[in-house]
Parts: C-alpha cells; structure tokens; sequence
C-alpha cells in the first residue's frame, strides 16, 4: 500500500519521526506540495495524509486508488469532502491534540499586552535600566487581570481550558456558544449572547470554528460593542475577524489591543493591515505546535490510520 504525506514539515520538521507510518506500507513524504503538484505526487497512493495542501474535487477524480484522507489538523475545509464522499474515500480529522497548548498560548499573547515583558527586556538590554535614576521605570502600562472579565466566545474543548486558566487567575468568565454544555462552578461564570459578552469583558478570546455564519463575525458593528481599554485575543481562524475593521479600531484608540495567532490569509501579504496596526502582536499560526501537541497529533493521525484499516474508521468527517 502506497501513502503519501503531502505537507509534512510543520507536524515534524525533524524533531518526530515517520518511523511508525512504514508499518502501514510504503512511505513517501514531502515536505510542502502545492495544489497544482497534488496529483501527481498523490498517483498511486491508497492513502493521503496532509495539513493544508488543497485536495478539490477535480483533484481526487483523478486518484482512483485512493480510499482514505487523513487530515493532520482539526480543519478540514482544504478538502472537497462532497467530492470524497461521492468517490467512496474516507476522509478524517484530529478532534484534538492541541488544547493545552493553544489555551496556554491564549495567555502568553495576553500576558503581553499587560506587560511588553519582550519590550522591558530589550529596554534593559539596550542600556536604559543602567540609565535610569529610578530602581524601577516600565515604558507601557502594567495591567493586573485579577477582577476582570474574560468573555470566550466558542466554549468547546480549547474554549473551556482557556476558561479554567481565566478562573485560575481571579478572572470572571462569560462564555457564549450555540451549545452551551455543561455549565463551569467558577466563581463569577455566566452564558451571555455574544453582543453582551463583547459589552461586557476586558478580554475577548475567539474560540469559534469556522462556518459560513461565524465567518467575519469580528467586524466594526460587532468592534463597536467592546470597551475601548478590551483586549481581543484570536488563536482560532482568521476569517472570524474582519482584518481591515479591527485594525480601523485599534489605529483609532477604540480597542486597547490585540493579540493574533491567524490571520485570514497564511502566510499574509505584507500590505495586511494588522501588521501594521496599533497595539496588536500578530504571531505566526504557532499555538498549536508545541513539541508535545505535535507528538501527539502523530500518534492519533496513526491511531486514525490504523482504525480504518482494521474496518473501523474514526473520527471520520461526513
């Protein structure tokens, strides 16, 4: 049996091993592939495994040995799944590997924003410390999160860790979700409509998938509603967020800042408008690539792989 990884450099740019793939069949692996290269590099192949290389419809018309799509990521809108399910191939995702990881990356962003510990840093390194004639100075306001309000919108399983940490901190949390779940004991914890919880927190961290109804959700109506002193932190997709309405508000002073692990476009143009704007870090799609959520995400896309060959599929995408 022929597998083919398509785009295998960001799950293990060398620090993993494929070693355990090879148990399966005969194993090719690219690093990056571009739509117009998938065929090719796909003919033959019974299995494709892939994070972000596009697979449409015309494209697997064109694989007829191919009978199952391990998507290495817990998107999976890179491939036609209509297009699989008429062809008879099984397509399947990663539900979750990364939660820990992107929660935790959810801080680091905020934890930012209240102190620049990156731009005291350099400060100090570039002599202004030694310069000063006080034992202590900071060039940015220091902002304490004890008190304040963590609004999280999409409560899912990411949604909830970033909660937990919140709580952990003296944060209250609202959560707004289309399904609300089980309801937290934290102290302070409330379901509110998302125009309330946009009212209402200090921070907003978007936790939403991406659907057509989700899709721009962050636009200058929805901008309006936050705090000019709110942070708005999005570790989710890109396209929840209008790019050029948020960096409108940021660059006006009507939002305090912002904290971005994706953007709309990846990588972005340079002419993308929050890379320029006021008050907002934008960090390279790297929450959820942390040594330990990679390796996980290898073992359960074999764990996928080996439960469909065994005839019973997992975590499969209709």
């Amino acid at each position: 049996m022929k597998i083919v990884v398509l785009d295998g450099y960001c799950l293990n740019p060398g620090d993993l091993t494929w070693e355990a793939l090879h148990a399966f069949g005969d194993v090719e692996v690219y690093d990056r592939t571009s739509a117009q290269d998938a065929a090719e590099r796909a003919r033959g192949a019974a299995v494709l495994l892939l994070n972000k290389t596009p697979l449409t419809g015309d494209t697997l018309s064109r694989l007829p040995d191919l009978r199952y799509i391990g998507v290495l990521a817990t998107g999976y809108n890179i491939v036609d799944t209509a297009a699989a399910n008429r062809l008879g191939i099984t397509v399947t995702n990663i539900p979750t590997y990364g939660t820990a990881s992107v929660a935790q990356f959810v801080f680091a962003l905020l934890l930012e924003l209240c102190h620049r510990v990156g731009m005291h840093s350099d400060a100090v390194r570039a002599g202004e410390w030694s310069r000063s004639p006080d034992w202590s100075f900071w060039k940015s306001p220091l902002i304490e999160l004890a008190g304040k309000t963590m609004g999280i919108v999409g409560f899912g399983r990411i949604g909830r860790a970033t909660g937990r940490i919140a709580d952990a901190m003296g944060m209250r949390v609202l959560a707004h979700d289309t399904y609300q779940g089980d309801t937290p004991d934290w102290p302070g914890f409330r379901w509110a409509v998302l125009e309330n919880v946009l009212r209402e927190s200090d921070v907003v961290s978007l936790h939403s998938p991406l659907f057509p109804e989700t899709q721009g959700m962050i636009n200058a109506r929805t901008l309006a509603w936050m705090k000019p002193s709110a942070f708005l932190i999005n570790t989710s997709r890109g396209p929840l967020v209008v790019a050029q309405d948020l960096a409108d508000a940021l660059n006006a002073g009507r939002l305090a800042g912002a904290g971005l692990d994706v953007l709309d476009a990846e990588p972005p143009p340079p002419a993308n408008p929050l890379l320029s704007a006021r008050n907002c870090l934008v960090t390279p799609h790297i929450a959820w690539a942390t040594r330990e959520a990679r390796a996980r995400l290898m073992d359960l896309t074999l764990a996928n792989l080996s439960a469909f060959l065994g005839g019973t599929p997992q975590n499969v995408i209709k």
